[in-house]
């Protein structure tokens, strides 16, 4: 089923929207970094439904509870399986879909292939998959800081919704600028016209897609590998994971293509004993591998397939009909896609620390700051 993802920091995502709970089982955690249900449940309230007025309205309270791999509040080198159970679900709300396919949603390709589907809110396809990918990434966060790289900082930020564009400036944003808004944008101006939008769209039974921009800031020089295993290609294929994404690019991305390589090239230079870049339309890197400089990446999410309007579709005995979304849904995924983006390149970023462990006998070279990797966590 494709629901493994990593190398030596494997996580293998379970469960269905409205079945009883969904959750994750995580191989290859280091033993003795400090974890508990609190750590977990920072960022599952980030990414729960029902937290403000734009997000759907189903009310889960997403509660992680960790069943194993833990031990007086310490992770003991075992799988860790974390539990979420579901608790609003309403599959009723869903009956109709039992017989119609939704248009640009998985179910038509998941009947196809398999020859049955859960139509119960999508079920695998589902955004609500995600919890185990950011409850194992809480726990990937964990072991970056007590293992490798304590500074490194990585902050996703809603860049634009619908033709809506936030004006951020990599080398300024926070954290707290990114989370004191319902949008999770960097820049307050564009917090109002965002919310008004989605607003818009919802009360039209539509929806409304946008980027998500994400900034990594003080990474290991080293992490990635040629070829197959290049670190943008690996940060390509977990944003690409997430539902209702349709696109990625990193650096100067496809605008780079309307440069010349004078323009483009990122010059080298010496700064504080470091090899440094006087641009970095690379974004962060080069080769495959990291370069030390801050990773810039973005994703492009597409609006929300089931909508409340009716549309043409084909029911599951292959006739034309017509469908009407019901249910409750997300007119904007972004919001809550801030820290489906920051899991994902966690996840990414703790394997490939732990692969140059294995293959070179060290944490990376010099991080941002021109300092050897952390030490192993005691």
């Amino acid at each position: 089923m494709g629901s493994t993802f990593g190398q030596l920091f494997q996580i293998s995502t379970w469960g269905e929207s409205h079945g009883g709970g969904v959750g994750v089982v995580v191989d290859g955690c280091p033993p003795r970094v400090p974890l508990t249900e609190a750590d977990i449940q920072i960022d599952l309230d980030r990414r729960r439904p029902g937290q403000s007025e734009i997000t759907t309205p189903r009310n889960e309270a997403d509660q992680a509870e960790i069943l194993s791999g833990t031990f007086e509040s310490l992770t003991l080198g075992s799988p860790i399986a974390i539990l979420v159970r579901n608790k609003d679900h309403r599959p009723e709300a869903y009956s109709e879909m039992r017989d119609k396919f939704r248009p640009s949603h998985a179910d038509y390709t998941y009947q196809a292939k398999y020859g049955i589907r859960n139509w119960q809110g999508g079920g695998r396809s589902s955004a609500r998959e995600t919890i185990g990918r950011v409850a194992a990434a809480a726990i990937a966060k964990k072991v970056i800081a007590a293992c490798f790289a304590p500074d490194l900082e990585i902050l996703p930020f809603v860049e634009s919704i619908g033709t809506i564009r936030a004006r951020i400036d990599p080398a300024t944003v926070t954290r707290e600028s990114i989370e004191s808004n319902i949008v999770r944008t960097g820049d307050p101006d564009a917090v109002e016209p965002m919310i008004d939008l989605i607003k818009q769209v919802r009360s039209e039974g539509n929806s409304v897609g946008g980027v998500v921009g994400c900034l990594i800031r003080n990474v290991p020089v080293g992490l990635g590998m040629p070829v197959f295993d290049r670190l943008e290609a690996d940060l390509a294929k977990a944003m690409l994971s997430l539902p209702a994404t349709k696109g990625f690019e990193i650096g100067s991305g496809f605008a780079g293509t309307e440069m010349t390589g004078r323009e483009h090239n990122d010059s080298f230079r010496m700064e504080d004993g470091r090899v440094r870049t006087t641009s970095n339309r690379s974004g962060g890197v080069q080769g495959g591998i990291s370069n030390g400089e801050d990773i810039l990446f973005r994703v492009a999410f597409k609006p929300t397939a089931t909508i409340m309007t009716a549309q043409d579709t084909v029911s599951t005995d292959y006739h034309d009909t017509e469908l009407k979304g019901r249910g409750r849904h997300d007119a904007c995924v972004l919001p809550r896609a801030v820290p489906m983006v920051e899991a994902m390149a966690a996840l990414v970023l703790v394997d490939h620390m732990l692969r140059q462990r294995a293959l070179c006998g060290n944490d990376g070279a010099e991080t941002g700051h021109g300092e050897k990797g952390g030490n192993a966590a005691r």
